[in-house]
């Protein structure tokens, strides 16, 4: 073929793909999703990231407002938040690996397992813990509001030992519990004999391809592109990034971006880290004593919306509110992660999830939201 015919066809060829392009759905929803996130697309305020995953391929990501005030640092996709309880997918996955290798049953008794665990929770088995089906208090019951020094998960054992109950007989109803999480990262570090930071990093963030997540300690680890929080004041924003909980790792510590999770997504898709069957349980809900559905799997709370089944998570934690909504049938996924306290952004997540499943915005609430403690 001669260089003229060759350029008239390259240029053919180049003007389909900017026309496929510009008339793709994603590109023409773009408008929709930014006026969804106006509140937040301002140079003078704390921002948001948003990604939709359809297909396993990224077809929009969008970022807005500020990840750090003080330098007026832009928020990107490659923004690291803090997931707040979006986290708790990624210890249930540690803990899911070591029962694949056979290290770990869900069936065990937490004080077989975790030496220092409570003697009077001595029923309570891994799969109550990651259920929310155990009772065990609240660990932030027991932390003053005046106290300055961070719980770490180790402390975590020594607080639930001031107390002498469970809230009801483990398996018997459901209460969302951060304790649970706490101590379901001590298993993974008893069992794996390695820090929960390191297990995770080696065995879930990097096989994941999530190659800048991390499950941050301070004075040891670093976030790459990290976003700090805020929360709203008489003069606007002020910092608040820090709480004396902010450094439990198990039920809220990871730092990721969108992007991080666009590729975690697509691990789960994929069977990367454990089969299909662990992955199908893990999205089934509890099934409690009366035949009525806890709404809650291993890390995800599970329902149905308008026929689909639906996976999702919120995170609020000190300066940070994020949400995750996935549909796993129609292979949609969209995140939102806000680093400002408040908001709801997993009404944001849901109404971008209805832009791509082309649905009417009215459908059922989300499960947290009437989940005892789940806020």
């Amino acid at each position: 073929m001669n260089r003229p015919v060759l350029g008239a066809v390259s240029f053919f060829m180049l003007c389909m793909l900017v026309g496929c392009a510009a008339s793709s759905p994603s590109v023409r929803r773009t408008p929709e999703v930014d006026a969804l996130f106006a509140d937040y697309d301002s140079p003078e305020r704390p921002g948001a990231s948003v990604v939709v995953i359809q297909e396993g391929r990224v077809v929009l990501s969008r970022a807005y407002g500020l990840s750090e005030l003080e330098h007026r640092t832009k928020a990107t996709p490659e923004s690291h938040f803090r997931l707040a309880s979006l986290s708790k997918q990624f210890t249930a996955m540690a803990v899911q690996v070591l029962v694949k290798e056979g290290r770990l049953r869900l069936e065990d008794r937490v004080v077989d397992v975790l030496p220092g665990f409570p003697a009077y929770l001595g029923e309570v088995r891994v799969l109550h813990l990651l259920q929310h089906t155990s009772g065990i208090w609240d660990y932030e019951a027991f932390v003053p509001a005046t106290q300055t020094e961070q719980v770490k998960d180790r402390d975590v054992l020594g607080l639930l030992a001031r107390a002498d109950r469970t809230y009801f007989a483990p398996g018997r109803a459901v209460r969302y519990s951060n304790s649970g999480y706490a101590v379901l990262a001590l298993i993974v570090e008893q069992v794996s004999g390695k820090p929960f930071a390191g297990f995770l990093r080696e065995r879930v963030f990097s096989p994941s391809g999530m190659a800048s997540a991390v499950a941050h300690e301070e004075g040891v680890s670093t976030v790459p592109h990290r976003a700090y929080g805020y929360a709203s004041g008489e003069g606007g924003f002020v910092p608040r990034d820090q709480s004396n909980t902010s450094a439990v790792l198990g039920d809220g510590g990871i730092y990721a971006s969108v992007m991080d999770l666009a590729a975690w997504d697509r691990a789960l898709d994929a069977h990367t880290l454990v089969d299909a069957t662990v992955v199908a349980r893990a999205w089934t809900p509890v099934t409690l004593p009366d035949g009525s559905s806890g709404r809650y799997g291993f890390g995800w709370f599970v329902d149905e919306d308008q026929g689909r089944r639906r996976l999702s998570h919120h995170g609020e934690t000190c300066g940070f509110t994020n949400a995750i909504v996935k549909y796993p049938e129609q292979r949609l996924t969209v995140i939102v992660l806000t680093n400002r306290a408040g908001g709801a952004p997993w009404a944001l997540a849901q109404k971008v999830a209805d832009l791509w499943l082309g649905v009417p915005g009215a459908g059922q609430p989300w499960p947290f939201e009437s989940m005892p403690n789940a806020r």
